[in-house]
């Protein structure tokens, strides 16, 4: 299975990246149903599967016994174990991270733009006068640890990324708010 993660602010290479996960599917036998429906509900609720409707079924319930999980995006490539992988606990920010960067982007795109001045040398190093230089500063992307920003030069020379590290991860959109402020009022500073 090749998952895409596919930026959802318009930006050049939208694709964040891909996760594959190699194994076997297997039929999920009838004593072990219940519980993988619940599993189904609990991690999407309100959604009522269309198998609950079908007399006898016309398809089969299945899993995926992962053997490999990879991951290749635009910051590294590299492998996790299955049982890593199945044990994370998911990002507090993750399931809101769509909504909160187009926020940003439509919102907030002025202070946004703003955070390039904190570059200060590491601007520098992505090139000459960066201030003067960068066209375009749009999120990318936004976890508990930071927040990423694609920047563009003029005339569409040069895209990099940089990343802005919260000072300590947050636990849920009170403390992202925070952080974000945090962010910003340095930049204004």
């Amino acid at each position: 299975m090749e998952i895409t993660d596919v930026a959802p602010v318009a930006v050049r290479q939208r694709i964040r990246g891909r996760a594959r996960l190699a194994g076997r599917l297997t039929a999920v036998l009838d004593d072990e149903r219940a519980r993988y429906e619940r599993l189904l509900a609990e991690r999407h609720p309100g959604h009522s599967p269309a198998y609950a409707e079908a007399d006898p079924p016309a398809w089969m319930l299945v899993r995926l016994e992962t053997d490999e999980v990879s991951v290749d995006d635009l910051w590294g490539a590299g492998r996790a174990a299955p049982a890593a992988v199945g044990a994370a606990e998911p990002d507090p920010v993750a399931r809101h991270e769509a909504e909160l960067l187009q926020h940003l982007h439509t919102a907030h795109g002025d202070q946004v733009r703003g955070l390039a001045d904190l570059l200060g040398e590491r601007g520098a190093a992505a090139g000459p006068a960066v201030r003067e230089v960068v066209r375009e500063v749009v999120p990318l992307a936004l976890d508990r640890f930071g927040l990423r920003l694609r920047c563009c030069t003029a005339g569409g020379g040069r895209t990099f990324d940089v990343r802005f590290d919260f000072p300590e991860p947050v636990n849920g959109t009170g403390e992202l708010r925070y952080a974000m402020h945090t962010l910003f009022a340095a930049a204004a500073g």
